[in-house]
């Protein structure tokens, strides 16, 4: 029974999505989870598939490319993007989770499944005699990564990440802040503080000269930021403006108390009429009670948020529940290690998911631990491993990863341009996503079709 028992290292996204997808083809698995014996510089509780830096999926239109990976793995069957769409909050176009109740129902839904083992313990050697599913992401225990480091014979990449404080609905300004979506489009979901020129200069000189957390010697000397999660005050000192054409762009917002009806409506960044800057907030919980400050990913000293961040008008009382935090990221070199079935080419029996293998974001990490978790029970059955196709977003993610330079390979988010090119260009950015979509769901559906998930 053992050597037919699969093992998954780590709990996070991809190690539950692995864990369900063996059990749902009736092959036993053991799902290793060192929180909270042992706990990491970034999350905070024990759950299975804890959220650690923002609480949204990202964009959920399935036009984009966040959006058309969700809904990949929505026909795929996915158990975290079904308990995500069961517990979303309000996010304007993103699929956002209230993380609190999400992790809390999928710990409780592996744990009662009777082909699923949660062990609480650190997993510190590869185990040899089975096969063996590796998630434990970009956060791996020092003695499980030198056991890697020794199997693979080469060094870990890394980058440094960094999370955005929360606060208390309660403690805003209601008064100041105000309910709006970009360009009033959807559902208002986002709280919004808007800053006019003398607030932001005073805020970006403040946070320009705020006081960082301190780094350990051996972080020092490889310090490198992951430019799509880049630490708010590190965006600040690369220029006066650069925070107001990023995160804090006032472009598509409308302050409801300087708002002239009579004008005729400008979104442009220059126009006076709109906030000079504007600082948004996103709903952690379905009541409301929790809101993540969008972009604001730092590693100032706690300390220094709480007086930085409260010169953002609105937040002048915020309570702040969980301060921003940084930690550094490792992972693998693919290209060099990986087949894009996720096997490593040395030994098939070993597969690698998640951040661990340079994919960036929660969405592509579930992807990771569906393909994963899906050839791994495949080998235990019988049966060849598989690769989605190449014009999907998965397939196209795992192509990626597997077939890029070794030299230069960096983590990588789910994009349009790693996608086959369309047999006719179409100029319009908008159509020619809306045709790779449709390609790519229409491909994915006659894969499954054909798809053999059990032993003859």
């Amino acid at each position: 029974m053992e050597q037919r028992t699969i093992h998954v290292i780590g709990g996070g996204l991809a190690g539950t999505e692995a864990a369900w997808q063996i059990a749902r083809t009736g092959v036993p698995v053991v799902l290793h989870e060192m929180r909270p014996v042992r706990t990491s510089p970034a999350h905070h509780t024990g759950e299975l598939a804890e959220l650690v830096c923002s609480n949204s999926f990202g964009a959920q239109s399935s036009d984009r490319a966040s959006g058309l990976l969700h809904e990949e793995l929505r026909r795929l069957d996915s158990i975290i993007i079904c308990k995500a769409d069961e517990h979303a909050v309000p996010a304007g176009g993103a699929l956002a989770v209230d993380r609190g109740v999400f992790s809390r129902e999928l710990t409780e839904t592996l744990a009662s499944h009777p082909l699923i083992e949660l062990r609480r313990e650190e997993v510190q050697q590869i185990p040899t005699e089975s096969v063996v599913v590796l998630t434990t992401g970009p956060l791996t225990s020092p003695a499980l990564s030198e056991a890697l480091q020794r199997f693979t014979g080469m060094s870990y990449f890394s980058f440094f990440d960094a999370a955005s404080p929360i606060v208390v609905g309660e403690s805003i300004n209601r008064d100041i802040a105000f309910m709006a979506s970009r360009y009033d489009k959807g559902e208002a979901a986002y709280l919004n503080c808007p800053m006019n020129k003398e607030q932001y200069l005073h805020f970006w000189q403040e946070l320009c000269a705020a006081q960082k957390a301190e780094l350990k010697d051996f972080e020092q000397e490889t310090a490198k930021f992951f430019e799509g999660c880049l630490p708010i005050e590190e965006m600040a000192r690369r220029g006066e403006d650069t925070m107001r054409y990023g995160p804090l762009k006032p472009v598509g917002l409308s302050d409801p108390r300087t708002r002239n009806e009579d004008k005729e409506e400008d979104n442009s960044i220059q126009n006076p009429n709109r906030p000079y800057a504007v600082v948004q907030l996103r709903q952690e919980d379905k009541a409301g009670q929790l809101w993540n400050l969008v972009g604001f990913q730092t590693n100032l000293r706690w300390g220094e948020q709480k007086r930085v961040f409260r010169l953002i008008p609105g937040l002048e009382n915020a309570e702040f529940v969980r301060m921003g935090v940084m930690h550094r990221n490792t992972f693998i070199n693919s290209p060099e290690l990986l087949y894009p079935t996720l096997q490593f080419k040395t030994r098939p029996a070993l597969l690698a998911a998640g951040q661990l293998v340079g994919t960036e974001g929660y969405t592509a990490a579930t992807a990771g631990g569906w393909l994963a978790g899906t050839n791994a029970a495949r080998l235990v059955l019988g049966l060849e491993p598989v690769t989605l196709p190449a014009t999907t977003m998965m397939g196209a993610l795992f192509e990626f990863i597997s077939s890029a330079s070794p030299k230069h390979f960096q983590p990588m988010p789910p994009n349009f341009g790693i996608l086959p090119p369309l047999p006719v260009r179409i100029k319009n950015k908008q159509e020619r996503y809306g045709v790779y979509r449709d390609r790519a769901l229409a491909d994915l559906d006659r894969w499954c079709s054909g798809l053999k998930v059990s032993a003859a």
